[in-house]
């Protein structure tokens, strides 16, 4: 197998796992804030039911949630819930948007009170002074630790391999067969490059928003 065929099929493999990871957080962030409000509603059931919820997702192993939505469907009613790539972004949507949803309600309930009062005294609805005062503070809050999770939701898509979901380590693994061991090694520049584009451009997004800090 030469070498333009190998970088080939680990490009294909890298689209699938960019794939993975837009999908995820096309969808994670805004079911994440979701989860947040849920998390804090003064509706008792409704904050139990959720904090359960979140306390399960992140206290079970990424890994384990995509065998469960993939193959438990299959078993229970004979027919597979999603195909193999869905099924993965289904686990890891909703498990990094529970991740996401402790970032946001750290974020939202470290604003103080003070600013949803002035913006009662000058005639805003409770949504206006969310979406206008609030919220834009809280992205200057959440960013870092937001970063840290998208980063690593990067290497995480390499999960999606236990249900052969055909991502660039699971590419590199199969070449491996042919006896070239250098493809392995080669997937780690893909996650390097990718890595390194999202911390300039988070980077860049924490000093646009810098004039928060007067």
């Amino acid at each position: 197998m030469g070498f333009l065929e190998v970088t080939f099929r680990l490009l294909l493999g890298f689209r699938t796992t960019l794939q993975l990871f837009a999908l995820t957080l096309l969808f994670a962030l805004p079911l994440g804030l979701v989860i947040s409000f849920g998390s804090m509603s003064r509706f008792f059931p409704l904050r139990y039911l959720t904090k359960m919820i979140v306390w399960i997702i992140r206290g079970t192993p990424l890994m384990l949630q995509v065998l469960v939505i993939f193959y438990v469907p299959g078993i229970i009613f004979g027919t597979p819930f999603a195909t193999r790539f869905n099924a993965a972004v289904i686990a890891f949507v909703f498990n990094y948007a529970c991740y996401f949803s402790e970032i946001y309600r750290g974020g939202i309930e470290s604003i103080s009170r003070s600013q949803y009062e002035a913006g009662q005294v000058l005639g805003m609805t409770k949504s206006q002074i969310f979406f206008r005062v609030v919220l834009l503070q809280v992205v200057k809050r959440i960013m870092a630790p937001m970063a840290n999770e998208v980063i690593t939701l990067v290497k995480d898509t390499a999960l999606a391999r236990v249900i052969v979901v055909m991502e660039i380590i699971k590419v590199a693994e199969d070449i491996m067969t042919t006896g070239l061991i250098w493809p392995l090694f080669y997937t780690g520049v893909y996650y390097l490059l990718f890595v390194g584009i999202l911390t300039l451009l988070f980077g860049h997004i924490e000093k646009r928003l810098d004039y928060f800090k007067a």
